[in-house]
């Protein structure tokens, strides 16, 4: 199971909202290339990279901070937040994402997006699939829609997608464990799928219980950054 720590940004700054509320941030690093340094020391070989300023405006904004992630460290990188237009996808690529994160655009605009798989390539891309209840929740979180996760799944696998990440928005950033039972389920439906846990993670025993459940990786936050465990204690999952 990869570890995948995810960094992100407001105003440049290494932050961690706690159920996606930009009210309730906390700044942790004023230097997110200090962290993913840091990272890369411990031998994680992934980053997830999230503006969270780009989420809010509807378009990239800090892609500066990506720029200089992927020049100065061999992080392979996923991006998202703000990720609209064919210009905002350019930007992310051009700045060294390996990855572009899609989420609410996979749900709000499923033709933009399938637009997206065929000109860059499905590998090109993680799909970003936020829960609440088992239906998708878009627009960072704030809309709750109709849509079943297992049927959102089973359209984005048959156009190519390889890679999902799936957050349960009650579980994320409360530290409280994952959505075992919903990631169980969505094993058992789609077993070729490459899929990572998001939220929730706040000890080790946590990610050992994703892996027993066949979790591809794991996205993890603000475990490490409350120091719930240190990243040599993450090795042993390489």
């Amino acid at each position: 199971m990869q570890i995948i720590p995810a960094i992100d940004i407001i105003e440049g700054k290494c932050v961690r909202l706690t159920e996606g509320d930009y009210g309730r941030k906390k700044i942790y690093n004023e230097n997110p290339l200090e962290v993913a340094l840091q990272f890369e020391d411990a031998g994680l070989q992934r980053l997830h990279l999230v503006d969270l300023d780009g989420a809010k405006a509807g378009a990239v904004k800090n892609w500066n901070v990506l720029e200089t992630i992927a020049s100065k460290t061999s992080l392979t990188i996923d991006f998202g937040g703000g990720i609209k237009q064919d210009d905002d996808l350019r930007i992310v690529f051009n700045s060294g994402a390996a990855y572009a994160t899609v989420g609410s655009m996979a749900v709000k605009a499923p033709g933009v997006f399938h637009q997206w798989l065929r000109h860059y390539g499905p590998e090109r891309f993680l799909l970003g699939a936020d829960v609440r209840e088992e239906k998708m929740a878009v627009s960072g979180w704030l809309e709750t829609t109709d849509i079943s996760i297992f049927r959102f799944l089973e359209e984005q696998i048959a156009l190519g997608v390889q890679q999902v990440f799936c957050t349960d928005v009650g579980k994320d950033g409360r530290l409280e464990g994952p959505a075992l039972d919903l990631y169980r389920k969505i094993r058992e439906a789609f077993p070729e799928l490459f899929f990572i846990a998001s939220g929730g993670v706040s000890s080790l025993q946590d990610l050992d219980d994703l892996q027993a459940i066949g979790c591809s990786g794991a996205i993890v936050g603000k475990a490490i950054y409350e120091n719930r465990f240190s990243l040599s204690d993450l090795q042993r999952y390489h």
